[in-house]
Formats: structure tokens, sequence, C-alpha cells
């Protein structure tokens, strides 16, 4: 594999780990939820850095759905991660406290909720929009197939999304995306790591709506190239 494929491969998991750690705010200090948010952004230019090929042919060629689907994501996934970085700085006590901001808490306060939870969303179908990737690289890793682990896997990833619907209206995070909540309340009696495992469920979730729209995407163009040049031109 490719230092640079390897570097891409990293800072993914660390922005995955990252974005987890970060929706636990008050579970985890406000002071660590900072540098947490500091470090994801740090992430998310590198991201964009190992990946600026993309960027730089994103008004070439011809999109596609499935090009405007990712173009969509990047879009929102980079909007959300602004949004949350410059509300982070309004609300900094620790971090970014040197910086020469005064008042717009309020406001401060319902852009980082818009901005994260709406981000946590983005960047969990954006992770899916290239598990594929992922799958692909795991099957060069094994390198013997099996029909039986390939349906575990799937029926375990089903299971996964499930019950992330289940979290999604447990911790409300719906409510959170549209404002109807203006505070986010957090249960202090809770074990961190239950909070963790309820969010990384919703992850799976979006990861496999994710995956699973961009593979229905990349069927629907495979088989529109397929179409004869007769059967695309309307009857006289």
């Amino acid at each position: 594999m490719k230092p640079k494929m390897i570097a891409k491969i990293c800072v993914d998991i660390g922005m995955t780990i990252a974005l987890l750690l970060l929706m636990p705010y008050e579970l985890v200090g406000q002071a660590a939820h900072e540098w947490i948010g500091i470090g994801i952004f740090i992430l998310f230019i590198v991201h964009h850095i190992l990946n600026w090929k993309w960027s730089r042919n994103s008004l070439k060629g011809k999109y596609t759905p499935l090009r405007i689907w990712q173009t969509i994501l990047v879009i929102f996934a980079l909007v959300s991660m602004i949004g949350s970085m410059v509300s982070g700085a309004i609300l900094s006590r620790h971090a970014l406290s040197f910086l020469p901001i005064s008042g717009g808490r309020s406001f401060g306060r319902s852009l980082h909720m818009l901005a994260s939870y709406w981000g946590f969303v983005l960047l969990s179908l954006h992770l899916g929009l290239h598990w594929s990737m992922m799958i692909g690289m795991a099957k060069k890793a094994v390198k013997k197939p099996s029909a039986v682990r390939t349906w575990i896997l799937r029926i375990l990833s089903l299971a996964i999304a499930g019950y992330g619907v289940f979290a999604f209206v447990k911790r409300e995070i719906g409510s959170y995306m549209l404002l109807r909540i203006q505070f986010v309340f957090f249960n202090f009696e809770e074990p961190l790591i239950f909070f963790l495992l309820d969010y990384a469920a919703v992850m799976g979730l979006f990861v496999f709506i994710g995956h699973y729209l961009t593979e229905i995407l990349k069927y629907c163009s495979r088989k529109r190239q397929m179409q004869p040049a007769d059967n695309k031109r309307f009857p006289d």
C-alpha cells in the first residue's frame, strides 16, 4: 500500500474517532472538547490536502448522479465544519480563550448545535460513500473468500443500522438537528461508553445509508451506460 493511501486511512480513522468523542460534550469535559474540535478541524484540512486532485478537478468532466451526490456531501460537510469552528471560537473558554471575541454566545450556541449535529450526519454519510473501498481493502487482506462470513457481516451491519435508528430517536438527535431543543442534556450517571456506543450505532446507520445509496447510484449509472444508443432516442 502506498504511503499516501496509508496517510489517508489514518486521517480518516482519526477523524472518525474524534467525531465520536466530540458528541459527549459535557461528559468528556469542556477543555477536552475544544482541543478535540481543533484536532478534527486540522485533520479535515489535511484530508482535503491529501485529496486535492478531487478539488482541482471538481469543475471538470460530466456530473453523474453519483458525482452530484458526492459533491453535495463535500460542500455541506465543509459548511458544517466551518460553522462548528466559527461557533466554537465564539463559545471557547479554554483553547481559544485568547481571541478578542465578546458577545454572540446565544447565536454561537445555536450555530454550534446545528453545525455539530448536521456535521456528524454528513460526515457519516461521506464515510459511507467510500465504504466500498474499505470493503475492497478488507477482501484483499483476507485471501480466502467466505460466503458465510460475508452474510454474517451483512446481518451485523443491518443490526447496527437497526439499532442506530433506535439510538437516533432515543438520543433526540433529530430534534437537535432542527433546533427543536435548544440545549443538549446529558445524564452524568450514565457511563460514557454507553453514550459512545449509541452514537457509534447512529454513525453506522448513516454509513449504511450512504454506502447503499452510493451503490444504487453506481448501479443506475452502469445500467444507463449499457443501454443501446437507439433506446436513448425519443420515438418519432
